[in-house]
């Protein structure tokens, strides 16, 4: 394959929510610049970039995919994002590997809610964004109601560059309001467009829309302002220029028009995407922060160019049933040569990067260097993983890794077979390191496994992998709720172990004070002994006989949080006392102060933002309220009604699968976590109870 250089090569992520036709926008760019023979369609599973099995098996979007289309002299890497709300992380992910953002938006529907999250991504990382309403042959599709859409979301400078020549299924082409040109295409075809004149029907619109977009250019450039006024507009020589710096500098957000399907204004929005976006070597350098080996200093900073120290980024990897793990990396600076052997800041160790290319898909290219800015893979490192830096041993930097939220959602996991238990684990760790908002791990209280993700079908998704790539079956138990339990009142207790037997007996007392502390305040233990009550050498085993106590909780099981311990008191024996019988006595003395102290289990309440159309907002609001939920706020946008609230988690677990039924699968949502709460008496007393049948003893309940 053909080497770039860093200024032919652009890098983009399309990214929008889920159905706006992403996938299919991606697929045309292919079919146009020859990279596949014809067109491939979501709904046959033909796609370059949906070649995950799960992917094709549930027709979206659910693991970035890597493509890239040589169109004229320069090289456009895409990766083409999730949209569905459980896998947009994944488009965060993608960032460090990117300069600009292709924002795309269905031609009916409009601004959605993961398109608010991801334009939040964005404005958070200043990536330029170029917005792609895609899908304009379907029937509703409206120019008018999408643009009233967008400047209601993302403001004045979102700018249209072009105007659809018809409508719905009459689509036939774009007007390029910057060159004032006509653009014809024949739906299903080529996707390369006819130039011609801009029709009669639209010429006065086109004249008024151009002005307006070159003022909008010029606002804040003083020479483009003196021209504009001089000339009353700007010649195409300087407004292309301008109009690049404007994008880079994130001054104007352009929107294009399309149809994926159609493969109508494709051509076009490659040839912006070349003209317009930010090169590599146009971005900021990017900033590290010193590696262990490094020997002080500031934080080092890496530009996008062939003449810095080596330094690559990895974005991503994958775990290939026949080519082993694949890690996905963007050379930031300097030449990366095949079977170069570079050094991973991250981790301490080497690597030799044998069969360096480039991914089509799931199809890899070898090629023999990459340049600065592209983006390559490589197969079977040892110990590399994703947010790893590796680069030039003579030059460390690491490069700061993408933050994430915590997961949303968590389920008990149980392997079938003892066969399935042998593979769960290792298949597990592979399937984390693809995806890093997946967790597994053991819950000390119960000894359960437990996996977490953002969402129950985030969660299937997973297990379906397990099932087909690593031949591993598992059973899903009900999701685990992190309860916890606290005190709300003080208490005093006294805690005395005494065994006499022959020779050496065992004596531990301590008096002790409990006190609540605030949410959020964790566990303090404070020695206020004097006199020598007890030895210090044995006030660390009150405090540890406290902690494990505090660990198995009281009421249910659950580990006891947000309070304080005040030692204050005790004695001891000479020979009989060890640490021992003042680990025990610890123990005792917790539990009778937690007798005391008005026991109550807190619960997790999450912060929850719904989105879903105007019709359904009643129905939406009594559910919450069944739910226990608190309403925040609610936002009207663009026909859609968004509802902010609070609910307990205990209540959400299945939140995904009835807000499908409830809008006809209409609705989204978010959900993370917010705080705990004391749990109402009533849902205490079923939480108490079932923990008591579960143990098999009696408990008593404290309002």
């Amino acid at each position: 394959m053909k080497v770039y250089e860093s200024a032919n090569i652009r890098n983009v992520a399309v990214v929008g929510h889920s159905h706006a036709g992403k996938t299919s926008l991606v697929s045309a760019m292919l079919a146009t610049a020859g990279a596949t023979p014809k067109l491939g369609r979501v709904d046959d599973g033909s796609t370059t970039t949906d070649w995950d099995e799960e992917s094709i098996a549930r027709k979206m979007t659910t693991t970035t995919g890597v493509a890239y289309v040589e169109w004229g002299k320069t090289k456009v890497n895409v990766l083409d994002t999730p949209g569905f709300n459980m896998f947009v992380h994944e488009a965060k992910m993608a960032i460090p590997a990117i300069e600009s953002f292709v924002v795309v938006v269905d031609g009916v529907a409009g601004v959605e809610v993961v398109t608010d999250k991801v334009w939040g991504y964005a404005e958070e990382a200043a990536v330029p964004r170029v917005i792609v309403v895609s899908r304009m042959d379907r029937e509703r599709a409206d120019y008018d109601r999408v643009m009233e859409s967008l400047v209601s979301a993302f403001g004045r400078n979102v700018v249209p560059i072009q105007l659809p020549i018809g409508k719905e299924k009459s689509l036939s082409g774009v007007v390029d309001l910057v060159r004032m040109k006509a653009y014809t295409y024949e739906m299903g075809g080529s996707g390369k467009g006819k130039e011609g004149e801009i029709p009669a029907n639209l010429a006065e619109q086109a004249k008024a829309m151009h002005e307006k977009l070159v003022e909008l250019i010029a606002e804040g450039k003083d020479e483009l302002m003196e021209e504009f006024f001089e000339k009353g507009t700007i010649p195409e020589e300087d407004l292309i220029p301008a109009l690049h710096d404007a994008i880079k500098e994130d001054r104007i957000f352009p929107v294009l028009f399309t149809s994926g399907l159609g493969n109508v204004g494709t051509d076009f929005l490659m040839d912006f995407i070349v003209q317009y976006t930010p090169t590599p070597g146009e971005h900021e350098p990017v900033k590290g922060v010193a590696s262990p080996g490094s020997n002080g200093g500031g934080a080092p900073v890496r530009k996008e160019t062939d003449t810095d120290p080596l330094s690559l980024y990895v974005f991503k990897t994958i775990s290939d049933p026949f080519s082993g793990q694949i890690s996905f990396f963007k050379v930031i600076s300097g030449v990366l040569k095949n079977d170069a052997t570079v050094q991973n800041f991250t981790r301490n160790n080497s690597e030799k990067l044998a069969h360096i290319g480039t991914m089509q898909g799931k199809q890899a290219n070898a090629v023999p260097e990459l340049h600065a800015g592209d983006i390559g893979a490589v197969a079977k490192l040892k110990d590399t993983h994703t947010g790893d830096t590796l680069g030039d041993k003579a030059a460390p930097i690491q490069f700061p890794q993408v933050d994430l939220p915590e997961p949303a959602i968590t389920f008990a996991i149980e392997p079938k077979t003892r066969a399935d238990e042998d593979k769960l684990s290792n298949g597990l760790h592979k399937l984390m390191e693809e995806d890093k908002m997946v967790r597994f791990f053991r819950d000390p209280q119960t000894n359960e496994f437990l996996i977490a993700g953002t969402g129950q079908q985030h969660i299937e998704v997973i297990v379906s992998k397990l099932k087909k790539r690593y031949h591993t079956e598992v059973v899903l138990k009900a999701p685990k709720v992190p309860y916890r339990e606290t005190i709300r009142a003080k208490a005093d207790a006294h805690g005395r172990h005494k065994k006499q037997t022959g020779g050496h007996g065992q004596f531990g007392d301590c008096k002790i004070k409990m006190e609540p502390m605030p949410r959020g305040g964790g566990f303090v233990f404070e020695n206020d002994t004097f006199g020598g009550a007890i030895p210090k050498n044995f006030i660390p085993a009150v405090e540890k006989g406290i902690v494990e106590s505090a660990a198995r909780g009281y009421l249910a099981g659950y580990p006891v949080v947000d309070f304080k311990v005040i030692l204050y008191d005790g004695s001891y024996h000479d020979v009989d006392s060890n640490e021992l019988s003042f680990k025990t006595a610890g123990r005792i003395a917790f539990r009778k102060a937690m007798e005391q102290a008005r026991p109550a289990l807190l619960e997790p309440i999450m912060h929850v933002e719904i989105t879903i159309p105007d019709e359904f907002a009643g129905a939406i609001m009594g559910d919450l309220n069944s739910r226990r939920g608190r309403i925040q706020g609610m936002d009207n946008k663009g026909g859609k009604t968004i509802v902010k609230a609070e609910a307990p988690m205990s209540e959400m677990l299945t939140y995904g699968v009835d807000l499908n039924a409830m809008t006809q699968g209409r609705g989204s949502f978010n959900m993370e976590m917010a705080h705990y709460e004391v749990c109402p008496a009533a849902v205490q007393e079923k939480i108490v109870a079932t923990a008591k049948v579960g143990k098999g003893e009696e408990v008593e309940v404290e309002d």
